[in-house]
């Protein structure tokens, strides 16, 4: 005689049924505890969950965020004229390395720029980042008295650098930084939405001060000067605007610069030119 297997079989599928209809019920009941807990809790914490939605949407929109620190200068400055700089010529080039997009440099790319046709001795964006951090860590700058500053690459792209933002102090950070304000075009604060570093139309010119004296610096230049003695010779009343070139050899070449001048009877370099530009103005300001 045959045993009845699929009668038995079916005993124990219908108790696999009611197990799992029992585990069902189970968790919608936990299902519904949690969704009441939720509810709950977006009832007590409203304002968590917008800072929540805020960052979701701004991580959506694909803006990049830096610290900046903002200063607030003092009335008696308010009235006055200041400075601005402008880095010409600067060497910050992003190509595809592989698979992702780099801010080409001479001591990670030589291979690459070599194989290329180009000098690996004229990538040095080290320059720019040098240069900003003199210029924002100035007296000058803490005093109140920067405008603005403008970075000009040697491929023609112009963009502005806001006198309150804090330039990441570490090469590889500024790096990528300067990556994604090159390819995205604007770099905003962390928590607003001011944009901290932007790209902006040519030419420079357009941003000027209609009262504004244009100064370049080249070592090659005949005219000699003690930068003290030339910005004291400057009247109050005229904004003073410094062209420093950010590359690595030869001169800056700009149709707009009134007078060209040389400060030392040596090469220096960006950082070290802006240092006394700086040094020069504090001085002249009274500014300690």
């Amino acid at each position: 005689m045959v045993r009845a297997y699929a009668i038995k079989g079916m005993k124990r599928k219908n108790r696999g049924e009611k197990y799992d209809k029992e585990e069902q019920e189970h968790n919608e009941q936990v299902g519904e505890a949690e969704k009441e807990r939720a509810k709950r809790a977006a009832i007590e914490k409203p304002t968590e969950e917008v800072e929540v939605k805020e960052e979701e949407e701004g991580a959506e929109a694909g803006t990049d965020e830096l610290v900046g620190i903002p200063i607030a200068p003092s009335e008696k400055m308010n009235n006055t004229n200041g400075v601005i700089f402008v880095l010409e010529k600067a060497s910050l080039e992003v190509a595809k390395v592989g698979k992702s997009f780099q801010l080409l440099n001479s001591d990670d790319h030589a291979n690459f720029l070599r194989k290329n046709n180009k000098n690996p001795a004229d990538y040095r964006p080290d320059i720019t980042h040098q240069a900003l951090l003199s210029i924002l860590d100035s007296p000058v700058n803490k005093a109140g008295r920067l405008q603005a500053v403008y970075v000009r690459t040697e491929k023609g792209v112009l963009f502005e650098v806001k006198a309150h933002v804090r330039i990441p102090r570490t090469y590889k950070r500024f790096s990528g930084i300067m990556l994604q304000l090159l390819q995205k075009l604007n770099i905003t604060a962390v928590g607003k939405r001011e944009k901290l570093l932007r790209v902006i139309k040519n030419p420079v010119t357009n941003y000027f001060p209609v009262n504004s004296r244009k100064i370049g610096f080249s070592y090659s230049s005949d005219k000699l000067v003690k930068m003290r003695k030339y910005v004291d010779a400057v009247g109050d009343d005229v904004n003073l605007v410094f062209v420093v070139g950010a590359m690595a050899h030869g001169k800056i070449e700009v149709d707009y610069i009134d007078d060209f001048i040389a400060i030392s009877g040596y090469p220096l370099s960006a950082a070290m030119c802006i240092a006394r530009i700086t040094e020069a103005l504090a001085d002249k300001w009274s500014i300690l």
